[in-house]
């Protein structure tokens, strides 16, 4: 041991200058054991990280079995030290350990202490000189390393001061091969810093005494074991820390600070990561703000690093409509060149880049920059694992998902288009609203099918790698997705609080494929229905009822089951219907005027005629009837209009009766409300009822008018735009004289021109 040699090289944790210079240092002086920060279960699947399907960014991700709640990530990317280090001694057959702090120790439930789990063991890898915010409690250590040692070299940007003296630097000189390139110096300015803050070099934080105390017991180990030849790579603030892993009475602290710590079972994997959640800005403690750009840097150092640099964004730039040209391209890094001389910097960085990309690029507009921040600085970059990576089963049975319906996992935003009547695109419906059920939202669905028709549907795709972990929490249900989705439902249903969620949830099983839970949820909300008087829940349950109804057989499931329900639920609300809208305030009655509205939809898209009828006479009955709020008996004389269940003159006398002097002018203004329903069209096509409501302003008082003024403004508020402008026109003109000359005002080749087109749009010639 007195002959064994310890390199101890503190590293930025995701730095392309740190990332070479560990590579040069290895080859320099090749190591017997490489020894990294990071929990010791990793050793188990380090061999992993040279499969040659393995490709940056990815994460170690780990969990605690029984309580999958609490998981932790560790990510790298290809110009993360660690993971460089990884990979050259894969290759180069040397024996690799970690030696932080285990998973099991730091995911146990730990008493009273001062910070939480997450952050513990997110600190494995976010505790080097990567600037994270980890002061707890008066602890001894500044809430950014870079930012001191930045501030003394006379720098105001700790991101700066790195990328000049380390991220630039020359990693291939005979000098950096002789004294371990920076970490000499990185060390010896770690030692003066972390003196200014912890005199004794022991932290205040308890979980972070013993993670250095483990890595300094890492590094006895190795010593134990007769390796002479020891790289060490860690993070830079620990540096002065494991100096002292020798030191006998260090040892014996060590050994009594290990003793005793809580411990429960774990288990780890790799998954894919992104360049968008390494990013600093996701609140990932160690991330960076320019992944993307330190994977550039990485990937094609050099002197030509600026030019690749530029000719990398406009071909982004061009791929988006953006003029940019190989003469931009050469403006641009002729003029970052030179603001890295002006500025005295020995290279240009992103500031220079950034500085001449919206210049020249941008035309000095950020548009283009916002594009070339999400696309390149940042980038949209996933990782890959290799398929025989340990996964839970209900992973490994999603990728064989993914691969039958043909949709790859993507970290950029994809939109989808579906066609139901296809069977791929069939089969990637249930799998998106499978994984929907079990809160793993891999998809949204932005166009639903209430708007966009029956057979189609739009989805727009990103995997996110927090879905992982979600899948992690679900394999707790099934081994497949079909189970464990079925499982979810079934929870759900039995937990469900409201009929509506529970109709909700038979609307999934169907748009997911899984009749096996259906007749259980159907029974649920027979049962339910039957003990349920309140009419308001009868309504909120019935749309997604009559969706799953009427939409069962594009997807070749059976809903007549549903059928018998729908009947009971609408002749309750239809005998319900006019004892609940009595004694409404304004507020109760705007609530139940959209769940009526949403009722009437339902009806029409079920086309029921015999249902539709009974809805109709629940209406009438709330028109004539007395303690019910103007507002509803106006929404409800709307509808029957629309549906053809009250004659033109009688809905003209209703409303006359509704703005005659006798009724009070808020009750009128309420009636209007309800009746327009927010759209003014009956109002364009209908003179004699804009004459009407014409009339009866005209004869408003003056205190009467300013009453009901707000209302009726929030009620056109809500008219389109042309129609304000018709509704305008009329009155402007006069309502009788429109009415006269609306038929002599008509091109009648015009008017044939577009009947023929609307005949062809809907295939009445065919």
């Amino acid at each position: 041991m007195d002959d064994a040699t310890v390199r101890l090289l503190g590293i930025r944790h995701h730095g392309p200058g740190s990332a070479r210079a560990v590579i040069s240092a290895l080859e320099s002086n090749p190591p017997q054991i490489v020894l990294i920060e990071g929990p010791r279960e990793a050793d188990a699947i380090a061999h992993l990280a040279v499969h040659p399907q393995m490709r940056p960014p990815v994460t170690m991700l780990g969990y605690a079995v029984d309580h999958l709640d609490k998981a932790v990530f560790h990510p790298y990317a290809s110009f993360s030290p660690e993971w460089v280090a990884l990979r050259w001694a894969g290759d180069a057959d040397v024996p690799v350990r970690h030696i932080d702090l285990a998973l099991a120790n730091t995911l146990a439930e730990w008493p009273a202490e001062p910070r939480t789990l997450q952050d513990a063991a997110g600190a494995s890898g976010a505790s080097g000189a990567s600037g994270a915010a980890d002061v707890v409690d008066g602890e001894r250590r500044p809430a950014d390393p870079l930012a001191e040692l930045a501030a003394a070299a006379g720098y105001d940007d700790a991101e700066r001061w790195w990328e000049d003296v380390v991220e630039h630097r020359d990693t291939g000189t005979t000098a950096d091969s002789v004294s371990d390139g920076p970490f000499p110096a990185i060390a010896d300015a770690m030692a003066v810093l972390r003196s200014a803050y912890e005199p004794d070099l022991v932290p205040a934080d308890p979980i972070e005494r013993r993670r250095e105390a483990q890595m300094r017991a890492g590094i006895r180990t190795a010593l134990k074991d007769g390796y002479t030849n020891i790289v060490v790579i860690c993070g830079a603030w620990h540096v002065p820390a494991l100096a002292r892993a020798a030191d006998p009475k260090q040892a014996r602290a060590d050994t009594a600070l290990l003793r005793g710590m809580p411990k429960i079972k774990v288990a780890n994997t790799w998954v894919p990561w992104t360049h968008r959640r390494l990013a600093s800005a996701t609140g990932y403690g160690a991330g960076v703000t320019s992944p993307g750009w330190y994977h550039h840097l990485f990937t094609h150092p050099g002197p030509d690093t600026i030019a690749r640099w530029f000719t990398e964004a406009a071909v982004v730039l061009r791929a988006n409509d953006y003029a940019a040209s190989a003469a931009d391209v050469v403006e641009a890094t002729r003029l970052a060149t030179s603001l890295a001389v002006l500025r005295g910097r020995p290279l240009a960085g992103l500031v220079e880049a950034n500085d001449a990309a919206r210049a020249v690029l941008g035309d000095g507009t950020d548009t283009p920059m916002l594009l070339l921040s999400n696309e390149l600085i940042v980038g949209t970059l996933i990782g890959q694992v290799p398929d025989h990576t340990p996964m839970v089963p209900l992973a490994r049975n999603l990728a064989t998902e993914q691969k039958r319906c043909r949709i790859k996992p993507e970290a950029a935003t994809k939109s989808l288009e579906l066609d139901l009547r296809k069977p791929l695109d069939l089969n990637r419906s249930r799998l998106l609203h499978r994984l929907t059920m079990l809160r793993v939202t891999w998809g949204h669905e932005v166009e639903g099918r209430r708007s966009a028709g029956t057979f189609r549907e739009t989805w727009e795709l990103t995997w996110e790698p927090e879905l992982e972990v979600r899948l992690i929490e679900a394999s707790a249900l099934g081994t497949t997705v079909e189970a464990a989705a079925q499982a979810s439902v079934v929870q759900r249903s039995l937990g469900a609080q409201s009929l509506a969620e529970l109709t909700d949830a038979i609307e999934q099983c169907l748009l997911a494929d899984l009749t096996q839970p259906l007749p259980g949820i159907v029974q649920l909300v027979a049962d339910r229905a039957a003990l349920d008087v309140d009419v308001s829940h009868l309504m909120q349950a019935l749309p997604a009822l009559v969706r799953t109804v009427r939409y069962g057989d594009v997807r070749g499931t059976d809903a007549e089951s549903l059928v018998g329900v729908v009947r009971s639920l609408v002749v309750r609300i239809a005998a319900g219907l006019a004892p609940a809208c009595s004694g409404l305030d304004a507020d109760a009655a705007d609530t139940l005027a959209v769940e009526i509205n949403d009722t009437r939809s339902a009806l029409s898209l079920l086309g029921d005629r015999e249902l539709t009828a009974l809805f109709h006479d629940a209406l009438s009955e709330l028109v004539e009837k007395d303690r019910v709020h103007a507002s509803l008996q106006g929404r409800a004389t709307r509808l029957l209009a629309d549906g053809g269940a009250m004659p033109t003159d009688a809905v003209e006398r209703r409303v006359s009766r509704a703005l005659s002097p006798g009724t009070p002018p808020n009750d009128g203004a309420a009636f209007v409300e309800g009746f327009l329903g927010g759209s003014g069209t009956v109002l364009v096509h209908d003179t004699e009822l804009l004459g009407l409501i014409d009339n009866w302003l005209t004869v408003l008082d003056s205190d009467a008018f300013v009453d009901v003024l707000p209302l009726l403004r929030r009620t056109f508020g809500t008219f389109e735009v042309a129609e304000r402008r018709q509704i305008g026109e009329r009155v402007r003109r006069g309502t009788a004289e429109i009415d006269t000359a609306g038929d002599e005002s008509l091109d009648a080749e015009r008017v044939a021109a577009g009947l023929h087109t609307i005949a062809q749009l809907l295939g009445a010639g065919r």
